[in-house]
């Protein structure tokens, strides 16, 4: 059985990321897997380094300015992340073939159906609310925050900057300070543009918003 989750999803800054994890529920529940919104940062680093010590990982990245890139042209950040899933689960059966995949469902099931490739089309897929309860779908959350964590730290030391977690005021005020810095070339390189944090700066993002 394998599991599909993604981080990243509501966080302004950093990268999309999609994980998919194929493994054996007894040995993901005795790591102690979790959904990664109930652990600390420092613990989701800790078990995703067990994770990909003990199961098959396969995980999808989509960079702040590949992200703006996707989302100008599929303008629906339901298709950009059935996209991120269907390829992800596409690579991990590549190396560890299963026939279950459970998937945290983020839109109407069929989304995602119509975005898998030939060899997740031939798997079957259960798409479900709150999905993380199981150690596959529990162990794919902590990878792919685990992955948004480490990239969100190294854009942020290429750009000598504290790029701040989630949204909100944090969130803004960084945002106004490399609006001063860089502009809206800047921010396109760290940002998902399409959230109303751009709008707030005062800035317009033509065929993004």
């Amino acid at each position: 059985m394998a599991g599909l989750d993604e981080a990243g999803k509501g966080d302004y800054f950093g990268p999309l990321v999609v994980a998919a994890v194929a493994g054996s529920n007894d040995v993901l529940s005795a790591l102690g897997v979790a959904d990664s919104k109930t652990l600390s940062d420092k613990r989701c680093l800790s078990l995703a380094a067990q994770v990909h010590a003990h199961a098959a990982v396969e995980v999808v990245a989509i960079g702040p300015e590949k992200y703006n890139e996707l989302y100008a042209r599929m303008k629906n950040l339901n298709r950009l992340l059935a996209w991120a899933h269907a390829r992800a689960l596409e690579n991990l059966l590549t190396k560890q073939p299963v026939d279950t995949v459970l998937a945290d469902q983020f839109a109407n099931p069929r989304v995602l159906e119509s975005a898998l490739l030939e060899k997740g089309a031939s798997v079957r897929l259960i798409q479900a609310p709150r999905s993380e309860v199981h150690p596959v779908v529990a162990a794919a959350s902590v990878v792919a925050r685990a992955e948004f964590l480490t990239r969100l730290a190294e854009l942020g030391k290429r750009f000598d900057f504290v790029l701040p977690k989630g949204a909100g005021s944090p969130v803004d005020e960084a945002g106004r300070k490399l609006m001063q810095r860089g502009g809206l070339d800047l921010l396109r390189q760290v940002a998902k543009l399409h959230f109303k944090t751009t709008q707030k700066l005062g800035v317009g993002a033509p065929g993004l918003l």
